[in-house]
């Protein structure tokens, strides 16, 4: 194992000045996926389970979901609530119970409610409630996707370290061109942050500057 006295933000520079893997790229269809842009993730006024990393964040995940949609490519978007009993969240809802645990989201509640700020297009885009970390696991996103002949995705949300990285592994593991903008996700602490771009870099996706998708889209 290396060890060195870099922070995590000072690798992650590193990596991304020195790339050492050729990159997955676009293919010829993307859908963004926007992962759980919902008010205890967003509101950092408000809740104490929300984040904010580039205050710029929700803006540019509804610029690229605004020129997927004008070009005809999906835009999905996630959030996260529970049953009343939260026998839904298993065993993962066992391990705190606060007014802030992530099981005492229920359905309909402000913490469920997607931020105003997102501009999701009810009449286009897709909405799904999951349950677990990954956009994947236990929704009909894969389904949408073969539907669409999708072949890249597009992922941003929070957190990095969680529900980023987890649909981004699913996706890679699914055979789909996986891009990850900076810009887009969040995390509580940059240290979670940068590490997990830094791991998706090296190993599951192309981390790239938002601007490089909205070009790709702008370019269609």
């Amino acid at each position: 194992m290396v060890r060195d006295d870099r922070t995590a933000r000072e690798i992650f520079d590193d990596v991304m000045a020195n790339p050492a893997r050729t990159k997955f790229g676009f293919g010829d269809k993307l859908a963004i996926v926007n992962v759980d842009f919902q008010n205890a993730y967003t509101r950092i006024d408000e809740f104490k389970t929300a984040y904010e990393t580039d205050p710029r964040q929700i803006e540019y995940a509804n610029t690229i979901s605004r020129l997927a949609r004008e070009k005809g490519m999906p835009v999905i978007w996630t959030h996260v609530a529970y049953m009343k009993d939260a026998s839904d969240a298993g065993v993962w809802g066992t391990r705190t119970d606060t007014p802030d645990s992530l099981q005492n989201i229920k359905y309909g509640s402000r913490r469920h409610a997607f931020d105003d700020r997102c501009e999701i297009d009810h009449d286009k885009d897709a909405i799904y409630t999951k349950r677990m970390p990954s956009a994947f696991f236990e929704t009909p996103l894969q389904s949408l996707l073969v539907w669409h002949k999708v072949d890249t995705l597009v992922i941003t949300g929070g957190s990095t370290s969680g529900c980023i990285r987890a649909t981004a592994v699913d996706s890679l593991s699914r055979g789909y061109r996986t891009i990850v903008p900076i810009e887009t996700c969040a995390d509580k602490h940059e240290s979670y942050h940068f590490a997990n771009l830094t791991d998706l870099q090296l190993k599951y996706a192309d981390v790239e500057p938002v601007q490089t998708v909205i070009d790709w889209l702008e370019a269609r």
